[in-house]
């Protein structure tokens, strides 16, 4: 649809098609009239005197509702009588005798009518054609330039509710559906591991079983567990063998999911009240996918408690940070429960302490430093009742303190951490140095003018998490030892967590504005936390076959041999004791001659003399002893091979041989 004036009729003859260039065809469609006696003023072209033939009335060539008309014609319905005389438009100069001014251009002739909208220019035409005014034949209009196209998406303005920062239920349950989403990934992810027991969940199930018969009857303790466990035989053990009794192996893992997914709900939270939902949210769903979480998940060890407490007791402290600095004490006990469950966490109490100082200066500023003291002095004391107090000490010291030192390079364990929790770290590392830059983690502009803390706090909170995950890898550098590594990069990653959440939400940007860089990340990391965890849930071979046929060559007398001893005594304890099997780390042998042996030579000097009942070697445990031990009953009339049983496992496959006592 065109805006033609409806006075305008064109005519199929056209006087003025053989003016030059500047006449009514090549000007902007309406012809100016002149009173008779009037010059054209200078920049203008004449035009003739005469109405067209067809035309009317000079109404014909009206003007636009609100421009003066001439006083010679009529004025046409809808416009105003311009009076005789002088006017002079507003903010321009004096309009000579006879001329009008329209609003905005300079001098123009009073008699010569200009439509609302149009620009004057005296020194380029007499009029503009306006916009959406056909050319009609023998008009030479001016071709305007194509207007750029109009993107085909806009983004839309943020309403006024997504800046909103006010807590609200509808925010708090879609927070709580998306967790509710990641701890079933992670329970997934942990359930559909399958193996026989590991030799540890074996050792510490079986010890479990005999400290509560000691507890309930009374019964002797085959071994004294206290005297080389890194965690206390009362705690951990007990509790899952508890539950071992009613639901078996099963129900023991089932306990350590459990308490995995209490971990990352605790991370959640935490987090959430450190930063906010988006980062807890992120945080927690890297946490739930590491290979360390969903392989302790899913593993009847006490990492998993322990790391419960550690998260439960970071909590209590981040909780109370607006509390009296006495509330702070709560989360005594807890750490050390910790501690109690697995030594290794006594590690992680220092950030938990700093934690109380950093978590409380925001709100009670110089207060906070009482608040980390009272935790400080609290976690020593009951730490130096409950060690002095137990014969937890010997314990302590040979797994921790005093560890034998390995052999592992520091180049393979960086590799390895790096390949277990790297990816993690890293995204922490970038969340720490941007939380620094920039303190603000709620995207309203009203945050803006809120109180933030300085960035020296912002420095140290990133460098205590951060660092923290650095504890466990630079400790067993130390001990040369990538025993246990795995598990230990979880509970660095546990403090990490947060500052990764905060990575993951500004690598996002505000309003999700690259979701696909977010997505990517947890894509990997969950690849990789799904391979390890396969690969490190394979590296122990299935005992089934190898227990179902040692199980009618045992008895309550017998003195067997094994590679990984712990797991014949955990499956056969009906009928077996600790105390009858012999693992291929160290036998000290005294002979019938009364000769003492040790190391290699005391398993020769044993085998010689049929001091084992049964041999049970799997090649992997310790190669090196389980070939001494092979050589050793080749051509010994003592024992004949009962069984050569094939299994893989993750580093290809291998075999159980088994060898019983013939005289």
């Amino acid at each position: 649809m065109t805006s033609r004036p409806e006075y305008y009729t064109p005519q199929p003859y056209d006087p003025y098609a053989e003016e030059e260039q500047g006449g009514w065809f090549n000007s902007d469609g309406y012809l100016p009239h002149r009173p008779q006696g009037h010059e054209v003023p200078q920049g203008y072209r004449q035009v003739p005197q005469q109405v067209p033939q067809g035309y009317d009335t000079p109404q014909d060539y009206g003007v636009a509702q609100g421009h003066p008309v001439p006083q010679e014609y009529d004025t046409a319905q809808g416009y105003h009588q311009v009076p005789q005389g002088y006017d002079t438009a507003q903010g321009y100069h004096q309009v000579p005798q006879g001329y009008d001014t329209a609003q905005g251009h300079q001098q123009v002739p009073r008699e010569y009518g200009i439509p609302e909208g149009y620009g004057y220019d005296l020194g380029a035409h007499a009029y503009q054609q306006p916009a959406g005014q056909p050319a009609y034949p023998g008009q030479t209009a001016e071709e305007e330039p194509a207007a750029p196209a109009e993107p085909g998406y806009h983004v839309p303005e943020t309403p006024e509710v997504g800046w909103d920062m006010a807590a609200s239920r509808r925010r708090a349950w879609v927070s709580r559906a998306v967790l509710l989403c990641v701890l079933a990934v992670q329970a997934v992810l942990s359930l559909r591991l399958a193996n026989t027991a590991f030799q540890d969940e074996a050792l510490y199930l079986a010890a479990g079983h005999a400290e509560l018969q000691h507890l309930l009857h009374g019964t002797p303790l085959p071994i004294d567990y206290a005297a080389y466990f890194s965690g206390s035989p009362q705690l951990y053990p007990v509790l899952a063998a508890a539950v071992d009794d009613v639901l078996g192996l099963t129900g023991a893992r089932l306990l350590s999911l459990a308490f995995m997914l209490g971990t990352t709900g605790l991370l959640y939270s935490f987090t959430r009240r450190l930063f906010n939902e988006r980062a807890a949210l992120a945080g927690a769903a890297l946490f739930a996918v590491v290979q360390s979480t969903v392989v302790m998940g899913y593993f009847a060890t006490y990492d998993a408690a322990a790391v419960f407490l550690l998260a439960l007791a970071t909590w209590i402290v981040v909780r109370t940070a607006r509390a009296p600095a006495a509330a702070v004490l709560l989360a005594v006990p807890v750490a050390v429960l910790a501690v109690g469950v697995k030594y290794a966490s006594g590690l992680y109490l220092p950030t938990i302490v700093v934690l109380a100082l950093l978590t409380g200066w925001p709100h009670q500023g110089r207060k906070a430093f009482l608040r980390m003291l009272l935790l400080a002095l609290g976690i020593g004391a009951l730490l130096a009742i409950g060690m002095y107090g137990t014969d937890l000490m010997a314990g302590v010291r040979q797994t921790t303190t005093n560890r034998d030192h390995g052999s592992d390079s520091t180049a393979f364990l960086l590799q390895r951490s790096g390949e277990w929790g790297g990816l993690m770290f890293l995204t922490a590392v970038g969340g720490a140095v941007s939380y620094v830059r920039r303190s603000r983690m709620n995207e309203s502009p009203v945050a803006q003018r809120l109180g933030n803390p300085g960035w020296r706090w912002r420095a140290l909170l990133g460098l205590v998490l951060c660092g923290t995950a650095l504890l466990a890898p630079a400790y067993q550098v130390h001990l040369g030892t990538v025993v246990s590594l795995f598990k230990h990069v979880g509970f660095g990653l546990l403090f990490a967590a947060p500052m990764a959440g905060v990575g993951v939400t500004r690598l996002i940007g505000a309003h999700f504005r690259y979701p696909q860089l977010g997505i990517m990340l947890w894509t990997a990391t969950l690849c990789l936390g799904i391979s390890q965890a396969d690969w490190r849930f394979g590296v122990w071979p299935d005992s089934s076959k190898m227990i179902r046929v040692i199980d009618s060559h045992v008895d309550r007398e017998g003195h067997y041999l094994a590679s990984t001893p712990e797991v014949p005594v955990y499956y056969l304890r009906d009928k077996t004791t600790h105390r009858q099997w012999q693992g291929v780390f160290a036998l000290e042998y005294t002979d019938k001659k009364g000769t003492y042996h040790q190391g290699d030579e005391a398993y020769r000097a044993a085998l010689r003399e049929g001091e084992f009942d049964l041999i049970v070697l799997d090649g992997l445990t310790n190669p090196r002893v389980d070939a001494v031990v092979a050589d050793a009953v080749k051509g010994n009339p003592h024992y004949r091979l009962l069984a050569d049983l094939p299994f893989r496992n993750s580093s290809g496959t291998g075999h159980y041989r088994i060898w019983t006592k013939t005289s």
